[in-house]
């Protein structure tokens, strides 16, 4: 298989349905795209029923096209990633990974423009985020939630009002910023750097005003974070978490029972925002973000200093912040059920507290003169605990 039929491949699984965010090619299936969250099969020809080990593994060894270091970490880690271009169609983020001795990979369709908080329905408060000037931002949530996009966005935002150096830590780089007011430079691991935490260190030296670092993958790296955070540096980050207050909590576990005070006054004096976001089923089809923000105030600094309790979670800091642009997972969800944007089911499956979206959608029903339960009309039976005589 050479490097034109592979390009071919991957033309006909792009075109082959709408809203394709990744290809999928694994053993024992054909290949298939996710388009708006669902796997489908792709159709070629000749067609391809089920793939074998050996077409994976060539297809595999075509993308990482002789590259000594991808190869080295597939063999040592069981998994590597990269990026692949296909000309005048579209870029991807390649993982290659090993399962039951078998190669699967996946590529992520790279958006090539970059979005805008506008274009992408972001809340309003994306736009004060932009505007910090030092401390950490971080954007959690399931791989395949947006948070690339959503610190794309933030950044086009900085890029559009800022005159400020912007600096990168990418694996690998997803959307390409032009220069506008600021200046960027964007570097991708394994081409430009070894590791988040060296190429974060560097970065230091860079004089950015701006940093944005993929991922936060371990004590180093959140290390080196805090320590840009505190010398008048605005960082991004993303994390692999569900809500703000797991954030918080996955954060402090990278550490020591010895260095855990120092580190939740590090974090209490560091953290600005935590923006958590999922993807869900849009009414009519597509997919619809739903967002948990936090931002810092008193309240939310004594719980990181002392860890939640009860009366005091991050949960209900951010309901009663609420005024101060705060939101939950559950009131953002029943907003979006208010608005037509998903439906009752979906709302239901996606809550993180389900009393709370059922009370919540319960009332948007009420508000509607709609029915909120299934009891019919009830009467009283007359004849309960009488004797019957037969």
């Amino acid at each position: 298989m050479r490097k034109p039929e592979i390009d071919y491949i991957l033309s006909k699984m792009l075109d082959s349905s709408k809203n394709v965010s990744d290809l999928n090619i694994t053993v024992g299936k054909p290949f298939q795209v996710e388009s708006s969250g669902q796997l489908t099969p792709v159709r070629l020809e000749p067609p391809v029923h089920s793939l074998t080990p050996f077409q994976t593994e060539t297809f595999a060894l075509n993308l990482i096209n002789g590259d000594h270091r991808l190869t080295e970490t597939l063999l040592n880690t069981g998994s590597c990633d990269t990026s692949y271009e296909l000309p005048g169609k579209a870029r991807f983020r390649v993982n290659i990974f090993s399962q039951r001795g078998n190669y699967s990979i996946v590529l992520r369709k790279l958006e090539s423009k970059v979005p805008t908080c506008k274009e992408l329905n972001l809340p309003p408060i994306f736009q004060q985020i932009a505007r910090e000037k030092n401390g950490i931002v971080l954007v959690t949530g399931a791989t395949g939630s947006g948070k690339s996009t959503s610190l794309a966005a933030i950044l086009d935002e900085i890029n559009e009002e800022q005159a400020v150096h912007i600096i990168t830590l990418e694996d690998p780089v997803e959307f390409s910023h032009t220069h506008k007011k600021a200046t960027f430079n964007q570097r991708e691991m394994g081409t430009d750097f070894d590791t988040f935490a060296s190429g974060l260190r560097a970065a230091l030296r860079q004089a950015p005003k701006v940093i944005l670092v993929g991922e936060m993958r371990d004590r180093e790296t959140v290390e080196i974070g805090l320590n840009a955070a505190e010398t008048g540096h605005l960082v991004f980050s993303t994390l692999h978490t569900i809500d703000a207050g797991s954030t918080i909590n996955r954060i402090i576990g990278m550490f020591t029972t010895e260095e855990e005070n120092q580190i939740r006054i590090r974090l209490a004096d560091t953290v600005r925002w935590i923006v958590c976001q999922r993807l869900l089923p849009k009414e009519g089809g597509g997919r619809v973000a739903a967002f948990e923000i936090m931002g810092t105030n008193l309240r939310v600094k004594d719980t990181i200093l002392h860890g939640e309790s009860e009366g005091k979670t991050f949960y209900e800091i951010i309901q009663a912040g609420k005024p101060f642009s705060m939101i939950t997972f559950d009131d953002y969800i029943v907003d979006l059920y208010k608005d037509g944007l998903v439906s009752e089911e979906t709302a239901r499956a996606y809550a993180s507290n389900k009393g709370i979206v059922g009370r919540g959608i319960d009332a948007v029903k009420s508000s509607r003169g709609q029915a909120t339960t299934e009891i019919g009309k009830l009467t009283v039976d007359k004849d309960y605990g009488k004797k019957k005589f037969f």
